[in-house]
């Protein structure tokens, strides 16, 4: 059937745009008449009205029921991440705390890197870019001896770790000269660092603080592991830090992913921070063979950054943000919440749930929200 047909009848009726789509899509794979169109439209729109929120419904502890009960089912156990073994990484019921906390830093913080087209099917390539992000030492280049009486440290250079690395000598000799401030002097392959005033203190200091030193990449990327997924390369790394990571040459920006929704925030804003909520949730419950319906956790998500910021669910966020005190004080540190309330003289207009069956009224929902005034002794006309 003609497309602009179907359209022109769905625009009679208040469907949502991806409802709309959906319909028109499957729709336009049938062969129908106006009459049998007109029909099936009607009945899609009753069973819409049908899915609809009642006025009344309790939104939010539905879905608080919703992601809890099978939140029971989680178990409490890490494993290993469904696509890489080498890499731990938090999952169950600790990673759903976790995202729920809104942590500073995961226990795991994980990216998932896309490359760009001309990298992605090149594993040479994508090496490159795992080179380029991959925090490199000086213990993972050298080994590292200290020649007392010569107050010197003597660095034995591995090129095959250097080739495979791709760190050039001059690189590293400039590098450690500068962070160190020593002399550095290169003779046999092997580079010897003499500090500036001859002290055995300052000798052992020196190699301390060398051994912090990133030669190449970024700091907080500790690992990088290149698998092949559905054709292309895809770097895994342990660690995270997208503002930096988004920056290097070969990285597709656009499809690059961490775990950790507060970066996520900070680089991309709070949109993209609801929508990570909202997928890493999903993801976490699903790999435990949970279902449970994306709109409970979009909810929750819209909750915790409603205002602009990225807030836990609980005492210092949503939670502790409520305008009744008796719901507050009903939450965690019952007496602070009741003490502040009275010096402050606060007032509770008991319009939620908990507030009132503290004090055993009818809540506010259902048909507790209707309230029906009849006028007696009258005679109806």
């Amino acid at each position: 059937m003609d497309i602009k047909e179907i359209e022109k009848e769905l625009k009679k009726y208040p469907f949502p745009e991806s409802v709309r789509r959906d319909i028109r899509e499957e729709l336009a794979k049938l062969d129908l008449n106006k009459k049998s169109l007109k029909k099936i439209i009607d009945r899609c729109y009753e069973e819409y009205l049908s899915n609809l929120m009642e006025p009344g419904e309790a939104a939010g502890i539905i879905a608080a029921q919703s992601i809890g009960e099978p939140g029971t089912q989680m178990t409490m156990r890490t494993f290993h991440y469904a696509g890489v073994a080498e890499i731990n990484v938090t999952l169950g019921l600790p990673r759903l705390i976790e995202i729920m906390d809104v942590r500073k830093t995961p226990s795991t913080p994980i990216m998932t890197i896309r490359l760009q087209d001309d990298y992605s099917n090149d594993r040479k390539l994508a090496r490159e870019v795992a080179n380029r992000i991959e925090a490199t030492y000086i213990t993972d280049l050298a080994d590292i001896s200290v020649d007392i009486t010569g107050m010197k440290i003597i660095l034995f250079l591995d090129e095959k770790v250097m080739e495979r690395k791709q760190v050039d000598k001059d690189e590293l000799v400039k590098k450690l000269s500068k962070s160190l401030k020593v002399d550095v002097e290169e003779k046999d392959g092997k580079l010897y660092l003499s500090p500036k005033e001859p002290s055995y203190r300052k000798l052992l200091q020196t190699v301390e603080k060398m051994k912090d030193i990133v030669i190449k990449g970024i700091k907080e990327i500790r690992r990088v592991i290149i698998r092949k997924e559905e054709g292309e390369y895809v770097l895994y790394t342990e660690g995270s830090n997208l503002k930096k990571v988004m920056r290097v040459k070969g990285v597709d920006y656009r499809r690059t992913t961490t775990n950790n929704i507060l970066e996520i925030a900070e680089v991309l804003g709070i949109e993209a921070a609801r929508n990570a909520i909202i997928k890493e949730a999903l993801d976490t419950l699903e790999e435990q063979g949970l279902n449970v319906d994306v709109r409970h956790i979009m909810l929750v998500a819209d909750m915790m950054t409603n205002d602009g910021e990225v807030k836990q669910v609980g005492r210092h966020g949503v939670a502790g943000e409520k305008v009744s005190v008796l719901s507050r004080a009903a939450f965690e540190v019952t007496v602070n919440h009741l003490l502040e309330a009275a010096i402050r003289g606060d007032t509770d207009n008991l319009s939620g749930v908990t507030e009132n069956v503290i004090v055993g009224q009818a809540i506010k929902l259902g048909t507790g929200d209707v309230e029906l005034i009849s006028k007696l002794g009258g005679r109806s006309k």
